[in-house]
Order: C-alpha cells, then sequence, then structure tokens
C-alpha cells in the first residue's frame, strides 16, 4: 500500500494537512533539542516514510541521524531528498537491526498505529535507546474540542479519502489513513502504553488542538 502511493506521499501529506504536518515536525524536533544535552548524539528515526522528520531532525540537531523504513520506495524518495545527510537502513520497526543501547534518542512520526503490535514496538525502542534517552511519537489523535473533533472526523472519514483517491490513485490508502487512526489509542491511553513499557517522564503536548499529538517518555 505504501509502496503505491510513495510517489504522491509528500504532496498529500502538505496538501490535505494545509502545510500544518511540516510545523508539527519542526516542535517534535524543538522538544528534542531542549532535552538531549550530549553533543553528537545518536538518533533513529523509525518508520521514516520519505524522510521529511529525519531532514528535520538533521537541520535541527547537533546529531547523528539514523532513518528506518520497510518500504523500500519510501527510502528511495528519502535518498534523493536527504542525500548523505541521513543514513538510512531498511528494516522492520519491530527488528530494528542495531545493538542494545545504541541511541540518544528514537522519534517516530505517524508510524506507530501501523505496526503490528504496539506494545512489540515501545519494547523494541526502548531496547536500542541508551538509558537516559529519550523516545519522541508524533502522532494522530483525538481532538480535545468536540466541535473540532466532529468537523476533523467529517473531513478525515468524507473528504480525505476522496481527495486522497484522485490525486495518488489508491483511495484505499487513504481509507486505511482514517480507520488506522480511528483504532490508536488517545492520547492518556498512550501514555499508559508508553508507561507499560518501562518508559518514565512520560507526558503529551497537543497539536492543533490534539489533531495531533506529541509524546515524550525517557528511558530509565
Amino acid at each position: 500500500m505504501f509502496a503505491n502511493i510513495a510517489g504522491r506521499y509528500d504532496l498529500l501529506n502538505h496538501l490535505l494537512s494545509g502545510n500544518v504536518d511540516k510545523r508539527w515536525r519542526r516542535v517534535v524536533a524543538e522538544r528534542i533539542a531542549a532535552e538531549v544535552s550530549v553533543s553528537d548524539a545518536l538518533v533513529l528515526d523509525v518508520a521514516c516514510g520519505t524522510g521529511d522528520l529525519a531532514a528535520t531532525l538533521f537541520d535541527a540537531l547537533d546529531a547523528k541521524v539514523f532513518a528506518t523504513d520497510f518500504c523500500r520506495p519510501m527510502l528511495d524518495i528519502a535518498a534523493t531528498k536527504i542525500g548523505q545527510n541521513v543514513t538510512l537502513v531498511e528494516s522492520d520497526a519491530l527488528h530494528l537491526p542495531f545493538s542494545d543501547s545504541s541511541f540518544d534518542v528514537v522519534t517516530i512520526g505517524f508510524g506507530l498505529r501501523n505496526l503490528a503490535s504496539l506494545e512489540r514496538g515501545l519494547a523494541e525502542f526502548a531496547r536500542v535507546l541508551k538509558r537516559g534517552g529519550w523516545l519522541a511519537i508524533l502522532e494522530f489523535s483525538r481532538p480535545v474540542n468536540r466541535a473540532l473533533r466532529v468537523l476533523f472526523g467529517t473531513y478525515f472519514t468524507r473528504v480525505l479519502p476522496v481527495m486522497g483517491g484522485i490525486v495518488s490513485g489508491s483511495r484505499s490508502a487513504y481509507t486505511y489513513l482514517p480507520d488506522s487512526v480511528k483504532r490508536f489509542p488517545d492520547q492518556r491511553e498512550l501514555v499508559e502504553l508508553i508507561e507499560q513499557a518501562g518508559f518514565v517522564e512520560v507526558c503529551f503536548e497537543n497539536l492543533t488542538g490534539g489533531i495531533a499529538a506529541l509524546h515524550l517518555g525517557k528511558r530509565p
């Protein structure tokens, strides 16, 4: 599915979000920059897609950035955008090809809900993080305002699949998107899952009224 829409993925992300997705990624980089004090930190962006978050992290941090995805066409596009700045690795998020305690930061943007198991994914992120390392999860969430929730729900379930289908040629991919968001835990439920995975100092920040949320957690 992701391979089929790779060529129009960036266009649709920016078009369907009104470019607000770029601001969300900058917020991730800013919050990570505020928490990571070590120079030459090692950062891993999981489910990187076409590399937008990885590129933002590289621009904002004094860090060596690795990015991984299991969709080769997405990585091919990422390679054309970020060149040698980010090390790209084709791999499964549930079986990362890195040693224990390898990274200072692990991020995942709009990819956690696509994993076959959230719990296994969070456990794998904890495994590759160093003690004191930070996990950052950017994901669609539940708008806090009822009117916004209704408006967003209507757009997400009725307008987005039609527009996405026309532009990408794959309506099923953009029907999958709202379905996957609907099944995904809300802000506080995700906090509980992150804590159950062993993370501490877990918190979240609503973005654009809770349409998306940034969750942070620290590996003790």
